[in-house]
């Protein structure tokens, strides 16, 4: 594995410097350019030049004027666009829709350097630019946008970004399939309106345009009106995205209809490897150097993605609608390679910051059925609320990629920090990999993702019960203090997920107050498009069962649900006894808030002791003393 030198052009001198005046195909971005396997953008631009384009990067052009998407010259055939590694709605606005400051994927972390909803913003500009030219829409944004969804921001249903943006063919998912097979087609002077059939790919049509067989959702104009509608398409769609069983799905947008094709085969372990093996040069533009780079490279600089997809199947968790749910991995080979290159990077201090993926200890199929069968639907999941019989649990090969790259000379410490399954390492009947785990790759605290311990609210999330976390916390501190170290879990916890209402919010908070566990950050549940769970917030009912879901959209209600998470912090104190008093749990009041005081009423000077007593019965009334607390002082004779 060599590390490239040589950037993709960004500008007209770059094109000439290596003797281009024209190019084939135009990579318009919505991050900085950054050529590192962990940006979308990078692969697909560098898996175009392996097959002989002549590729330019456009990376956050000017989206007030098309004249900015001219900058590079009119492509031969086209442009492939991308809204950014993260959906830039959730890179702008916060989950209770405050503007975010910083914007991590943008030179200098500088917020605003592209529009809201990039993908379709740059589409339009695009087609502006130059009307004859297709464009190709992939990545995160687009990918999860491709069916009628609830957009969050606005509170309303939106159809397709098929249909928003104009874009002539939606590529979902990992793209590199797709992206191969559209351009070698469009060089070949085919026309895209006639690339109806690949693998991984949308496209608007009208009736006649239909193919002969499919599976049809409910419209837009439908699903936007009855809620119902929304949540058993939403279940159609899911059910269809296995590259094995998955239909054609066609969903009516506003006239015209959505085509999806069947997913794209995930990559092989060959395939992976080729693609990891691509002359990245691993570092952000050298434009950049003068306002200190791209922030966004310092999580994955000395990293190493050795998977893809997540059987895992958490409901809130778009993996399933954009990489899917079969688990594909590089070879050892290819991984220690990649090692080996870091080593030799500047900056390397000989610390390996994560092994890892979507999820880090994936790296075989869930079961050997689903290689002929395809992944199970109707919701059901390898882990939740038990593992599948079927299940293959076995972490040979990762613990055996581990140590050689523990192995490797300059290289003293390899951590994992991407998400452990710890549902899946606690079925594992051979603990080498856990002990390995404890001793060698966790930099004091490892991160994992229980999400909640309430029964009710873990079953909307699709994740199993908490018994599973604490024989897996049990046996973490055990081996932990074996080993003569100290080190922790850092859990990550959600609160007001559909499903989840005050009641669960105050079993958690008491959970947490017996295991003795203060998470120092919590996370409102986000309704990003996509998700079985976002289906469940707007609709009000589980996709595969149609039954009602509680689902807490108050402001209030949300304020108590996340100052329960944190009830040891003073500041939350007035929120965490309200939420007790409303589900009559007073009994908890002096274990989760015990700095909090009644307050008392301000004194005004009475006439007579008849005012006095109406106030204090004013404030009993009000909640504001409890039958623990003193009286009221009496005036003074």
């Amino acid at each position: 594995m060599q590390q490239g030198t040589e950037f993709l052009p960004i500008s007209r001198e770059e094109m000439a410097a290596r003797g281009w005046d024209e190019l084939d195909f135009v990579l318009v971005t919505g991050d900085a350019y950054v050529d590192h396997p962990s940006f979308g953008s990078a692969i697909i631009g560098r898996v175009l030049e392996a097959e002989g384009f002549r590729v330019g990067v456009l990376s956050q052009p000017d989206y007030t004027t098309p004249e900015s998407f001219k900058a590079l010259g009119k492509p031969r055939y086209g442009f492939f666009i991308g809204g950014g590694n993260v959906d830039s709605m959730v890179a702008h606005y916060s989950v209770a829709k405050i503007r975010r400051n910083v914007d991590e994927y943008t030179p200098g972390g500088v917020a605003g350097k592209r529009p809201d909803r990039s993908a379709t913003v740059y589409t339009q500009l695009a087609k502006q630019a130059y009307p004859d030219l297709p464009v190709i829409l992939g990545g995160l944004e687009a990918s999860l946008r491709r069916f009628a969804h609830y957009d969050y921001w606005m509170d309303t249903v939106l159809p397709s970004i098929a249909e928003t943006s104009g874009a002539d063919i939606i590529s979902f998912g990992m793209g590199e399939r797709q992206t191969v097979a559209i351009a070698r087609r469009l060089a070949a002077g085919e026309k895209a309106e006639t690339i109806r059939d690949v693998a991984g790919t949308c496209y608007m049509t009208d009736f006649a345009g239909l193919p002969d067989r499919y599976v049809e959702c409910a419209g837009f104009a439908k699903v936007s009106a009855d809620k119902a509608a929304y949540a058993r398409a939403c279940r159609i769609q899911m059910d269809n995205q296995d590259s094995v069983t998955g239909q054609i799905v066609v969903q009516k947008q506003s006239e015209k209809y959505l085509v999806q094709n069947p997913p794209a085969k995930p990559l092989n372990r060959k395939e992976l490897d080729k693609v990891a093996a691509l002359p990245f040069t691993r570092r952000w533009h050298p434009s950049y150097d003068a306002v200190g780079g791209v922030p966004a490279i310092e999580e994955v600089e000395f990293s190493i993605i050795h998977n893809r997809g997540c059987y895992g199947g958490c409901n809130f968790c778009a993996i399933t609608l954009h990489q899917g749910r079969r688990v594909t991995s590089r070879s050892v080979e290819s991984v220690v390679e990649e090692g080996e290159l870091l080593t030799r990077q500047p900056g390397f201090k000989g610390y390996i910051h994560d092994v890892g993926g979507p999820t880090a200890n994936f790296r075989l199929p869930s079961c050997k059925e689903q290689m002929t069968k395809g992944m199970c639907q109707g919701g059901k999941k390898c882990l939740a609320p038990s593992p599948c019989p079927h299940l293959l649990v076995d972490h040979t090969e990762y613990l055996s990629m581990l140590r050689k790259l523990r192995a490797l000379p300059g290289v003293k410490k390899v951590f994992i920090r991407s998400g452990i399954r710890y549902d899946y390492l606690i079925w594992d009947k051979n603990d080498e990999f856990f002990k390995e785990l404890v001793e060698h790759h966790v930099s004091g605290q490892l991160k994992v993702a229980p999400e909640h311990c309430a029964p009710n609210t873990l079953k909307y999330m699709g994740k199993p019960p908490v018994e599973v976390f604490n024989k897996f916390s049990a046996k973490f501190y055990e081996l932990t203090k074996k080993a003569g170290k100290k080190q922790y879990l850092v859990p990550y916890l959600m609160s007001s997920h559909p499903g989840s209402t005050l009641n669960d919010a105050v079993i958690l908070a008491e959970y947490l107050y017996k295991h003795k566990i203060r998470p120092e950050q919590v996370q409102d549940f986000y309704p990003t498009p996509g998700t079985v769970s976002t289906c469940m917030f707007y609709t009000g009912l589980d996709p595969y069962t149609m039954k009602p879901v509680f689902v807490e959209k108050t402001p209030e209600g949300k304020a108590l649900q996340r100052a329960l998470l944190q009830y040891y912090e003073p500041r939350n104190a007035e929120k965490v006894v309200k939420a007790l008093h409303k589900t009559g749990r007073e009994d908890l009041i002096p274990l989760l808030a015990p700095t909090w005081k009644p307050r008392k009423e301000p004194r005004v000077p009475a006439a007579t002791p008849r005012g006095r007593n109406e106030r204090q019965g004013r404030s009993v009334q009000q909640g504001r003393f409890t039958p623990n607390s003193k009286p009221p002082r009496k005036g003074r004779k």
